[in-house]
């Protein structure tokens, strides 16, 4: 692909949260395709040069006719990060633009709304229940005892691992049901918000990310997750692409992903989209277990690469112009991994960085969290110390290089003197 040939002068609406980790990598492949830049916040400051535009997403009505009054035309709106989803849908509506509806952004933000349209539409999933958040104990008993133990036990609206549990008796649902209302309390969710139970599935996991065009998915990348936990939380570390699973198995995940999104009503730009392998029949299966109308989240998509050094961040900026592109990827093979918070505390340092990058296959290590600053782990959490990424002959070879520069790493996390529980971060 030629980069930025016949795009100059093609106006593009970029949403940014005041916390994040996409915004810098946006700007620049808007820059690399020539683009005009208009950012859109509600707390970031100016990328690049760029003019911002004051916008709040409590406020989508207000925000869509002050960016409508100050912008004006544009020819594409893309949302850097979750939060900014459903405003990008509310103006590229007003503007009459191609994208998503701002009802099927709605319904993949919420794991409730999510659930129930894929059982309409039969696509393969956990059985569930959704509960409200401040039912009795005794209602949560009645939905666990329908699923069966262990279950999975999770908020219907937040995302990154957050607040994602298991249990494995009425013990552990009435402990797992008590922390998340306290999390959504602290995260300034509704009380009255409810919370999801799933059949827990067994499996190995894996991560389907790609680009939606007129409803028709082209898959960018298909990551194998090794070490996902299988409870008590969920935190994701080690990402790497291709995947090792044989391509039938492969082509059944993506055709259910497709379907999924079909479901909820996206037709075009990304997803990422969350499957575990079930077994326990004999006969594997994908089953969905999450979907987001956003690409793969943190820094993660710096491990992917693309044909003509194009980065997955033009591509989903050319997928909002209506472009078509090639997806092609070299050969080889590349990862992330993602540094867990542990344990509690102040983070006062990460030793071994400089071992750690010295391992052959190791491409960047990025420290996300300055020192100084409390951490936590999971579900409380929703931040990662940092990233690490690799590249090599094949997956073994990637997956190898990400696990001896993790051993490498020493992060150094005091107690904090105070319970009090630190502030929230971003992920």
């Amino acid at each position: 692909m030629s980069v930025g040939i016949g795009l100059k002068g093609k106006r593009v609406l970029l949403l940014v949260p005041p916390v994040t980790y996409r915004a810098t990598d946006f700007v620049l492949a808007a820059n690399r395709l020539e683009l005009d830049v208009v950012i859109g916040s509600d707390g970031a400051l100016p990328l690049g040069g760029n003019p911002v535009v004051r916008v709040d997403p409590a406020d989508l009505g207000a925000s869509a006719r002050r960016v409508l009054a100050t912008v004006g035309a544009v020819d594409a709106v893309v949302a850097v990060d979750a939060d900014m989803l459903p405003l990008a849908a509310r103006i590229g509506a007003a503007l009459g633009l191609a994208g998503n509806t701002p009802e099927s952004v709605a319904a993949a933000s919420d794991k409730a709304i999510q659930r129930r349209l894929w059982n309409a539409a039969g696509v393969a999933q956990p059985r569930f229940q959704i509960v409200p958040a401040d039912a009795a104990e005794s209602r949560f008993r009645e939905a666990a005892r329908s699923i069966g133990f262990p279950c999975v036990v999770k908020p219907v609206s937040l995302s990154a691992s957050r607040g994602v549990m298991r249990a494995d008796d009425e013990a552990g649902l009435s402990a797992a049901a008590s922390e998340i209302r306290a999390i959504l309390a602290e995260s300034g969710g509704a009380q009255r918000q409810a919370i999801l139970l799933e059949e827990y599935v067994p499996g190995w996991e894996l991560s389907i990310d790609g680009l939606l065009a007129d409803g028709t998915l082209a898959v960018t990348a298909i990551f194998d997750k090794p070490d996902t936990p299988d409870g008590p939380t969920f935190e994701e570390t080690l990402l790497v692409t291709p995947s090792r699973l044989p391509a039938a198995m492969l082509a059944a995940a993506t055709g259910l992903a497709e379907q999924a999104a079909r479901a909820l009503g996206l037709t075009r730009g990304p997803i990422h989209a969350e499957l575990r392998i079930d077994r326990r029949s004999g006969d594997a299966r994908p089953v969905m277990l999450e979907l987001a109308a956003r690409s793969i989240g943190g820094l993660c998509s710096r491990s992917l690469r693309f044909l003509g050094g194009t980065s997955l961040e033009m591509l989903i900026l050319l997928n909002a112009l209506g472009i078509a592109v090639d997806l092609g990827r070299p050969p080889g093979a590349s990862g992330v991994l993602m540094l867990p918070v542990e344990r509690g505390g102040v983070l006062q340092a990460i030793e071994g960085q400089a071992e750690a990058r010295a391992v052959a296959g190791i491409t960047g290590l990025s420290i996300t969290i300055p020192l100084g600053q409390p951490v936590r782990p999971l579900p409380w959490g929703d931040r990662y110390l940092g990233f690490i990424f690799a590249e090599g002959g094949d997956a073994d070879e990637v997956e190898a290089a990400l696990r001896r520069a993790r051993d490498r790493l020493r992060p150094v996390i005091v107690q904090r003197e105070s319970p009090t529980r630190p502030g929230r971060g971003s992920a």
